[in-house]
């Protein structure tokens, strides 16, 4: 849970330092890349990862993590020019790549089925609490001390977390035992290549997808170049995997219905979650007029609901499976976007904020399910790798939904305004109304972009409803665990029983 505080708390805390670090280092054009540069770490090393606790154990991988993620906080701290800073919050996303999918993970590993709901809807309440509570921290650790302590402050949370792994993580005693003839383990080989290979893949489409229509232009030669090198580096990726004895991003991922239908599924959540976490904040403050702070409480409305509907959400997918549960969360948070839209203008803060209440609930109902589900059906040795695709797909939603629905929300701007202006532009401009002839032309422009990204957000849920409706089994073959403690379960693992939920 500390590590996961931390990984959370790292992600927004940063925002809220960024004028500051910007005053001490220079560098405001390439400042975006303090979280794309992070964004983009984290997301391409997780399947690396997931791998690499396949093979070597849980523990090994969230030692490593934690020690390159605090490694990247004290350098972050170092830093003596932007370029620097880059670099380093880099280093960080390696770490932090490590600590998502290691955690997820441990909580299938060391929780029988019945258990599971419990601990995750817990680490998402750590996550939620941390998120929220970033902006909060940041802004008072800037107001009365040195932008530096804001990667600071990771090291004694990072140090106490990593004595307790440390000293009282205990894997389940599967590791040896998983998977050769007579008990033998397998021998250890790291598919090098097929990592690289990936990272690189992730790392150029990625970039591709966080600076076209920002840096450049997305018909542009630096756009269509790192798209094509993109393309090319996932036909080697194919080649590499294919040819892997142990790959790093195995077929069967795909070739599996639950898992690919998951895969899917969590993807779509990625677009899903775009709208109230990148969109919803500039709404609050352009056309609510709020307070940023109190922008921040109309999103946080969500977090408070979703760990709470996640914990309950066993409850349900005990009596009618796992599909029907994530189909029946998912559906009522298409219909919670498309009443976005209808909400009147401009409205009251708390319109948005029960809508988001909402939505957290349906997503809680939605998410859980799935992961506990789709970690149900493999065993040890395959959790990992699992557990890595889904977070992947999901960030790599949430990154394409970033780009697709900025270029809509400026669309939807530039036909409302005759071409004047990208939605940042028109929000910066309303914060000082005194500087804008017609404020509330530019309010209703801001209004009708928002509204389009929801509408675009519900049309991705339909999508996700479709993909389990169609592609994910009525019923998850749910692999039979001992409730016992796990060093009691090897044997089982090794023959396991079936069964359906």
């Amino acid at each position: 849970m500390l590590v996961m505080a931390l990984a959370a708390l790292d992600a927004t805390i940063v925002s809220t330092a960024v004028p500051q670090i910007v005053g001490a280092l220079g560098g405001f054009s390439v400042f975006s890349w303090l979280f794309s540069g992070y964004l983009l770490a984290a997301t391409v090393t997780l399947p690396v990862y997931g791998k690499l606790s396949d093979t070597f154990g849980r523990k090994p991988v969230l030692i490593a993590g934690s020690v390159l993620f605090l490694l990247g906080s004290a350098l972050c701290a170092l830093a003596w020019n932007m370029g620097a800073l880059i670099a380093f919050r880099v280093v960080q996303g390696l770490g932090g790549g490590a600590l998502q999918g290691t955690v997820q993970t441990l909580a299938a590993d060391l929780y029988p089925l019945k258990e599971r709901p419990k601990i995750q809807a817990k680490l998402s309440t750590v996550w939620a609490t941390s998120a929220v509570a970033g902006p909060a921290v940041g802004g008072l650790i800037t107001a009365y001390t040195d932008w530096r302590w804001i990667f600071l402050i990771n090291l004694p949370i990072g140090a106490l977390a990593l004595w307790l792994i440390v000293r009282h993580l205990h894997e389940p005693g599967r590791a040896a035992t998983r998977g050769g003839p007579g008990g033998r383990a397998p021998a250890r080989r790291v598919d090098w290549p097929g990592a690289l290979a990936v990272f690189a893949a992730g790392g150029v489409l990625l970039t591709a997808l966080v600076q076209g229509g920002v840096a450049w232009a997305w018909l542009s030669a630096p756009s269509l170049a790192l798209f094509a090198g993109g393309l090319l580096c996932v036909a080697a990726v194919v080649v590499i995997e294919r040819r892997a004895a142990d790959p790093i991003i195995p077929g069967w991922v795909w070739r599996r219905r639950p898992i690919a239908a998951v895969n899917l599924a969590l993807g779509s959540l990625g677009l899903v979650m775009v709208a109230p976490t990148v969109f919803l904040p500039t709404y609050a403050q352009s056309v609510l007029q709020l307070a940023p702070m109190a922008a921040g409480f109309v999103l946080s409305a969500m977090t408070l609901s979703w760990p709470v509907s996640a914990a309950l959400s066993q409850h349900v997918y005990r009596r009618i499976g796992f599909r029907n549960t994530a189909m029946l969360g998912i559906g009522a948070a298409a219909c919670v976007l498309f009443a976005f839209p209808v909400l009147p203008y401009p409205g009251s803060a708390w319109q948005p904020a029960l809508l988001m209440l909402l939505l957290g609930a349906a997503l809680g109902l939605f998410q859980l399910p799935l992961i506990v589900g789709v970690q149900s059906t493999v065993g040890w040795s395959e959790r990992g790798t699992t557990t890595a695709s889904v977070l992947f797909c999901r960030q790599i939603g949430q990154t394409v939904g970033a780009a697709l629905f900025g270029a809509v929300a400026n669309g939807v701007l530039s036909a409302k305004l005759g071409g004047a202006g990208s939605l940042d532009s028109v929000a910066k401009a309303l914060d000082d109304p005194g500087s804008v002839a017609d404020a509330d032309r530019l309010r209703r422009a801001v209004d009708a972009a928002v509204d389009a990204v929801y509408v675009g957000a519900a049309c991705a849920a339909v999508v996700c409803l479709l993909v389990l409706l169609f592609m994910a089994p009525r019923r998850f073959p749910v692999i039979q665990e001992d409730e016992g403690p796990p060093q009691q379960q090897e044997k089982k693992d090794e023959e396991p029983q079936e069964q359906q939920q």
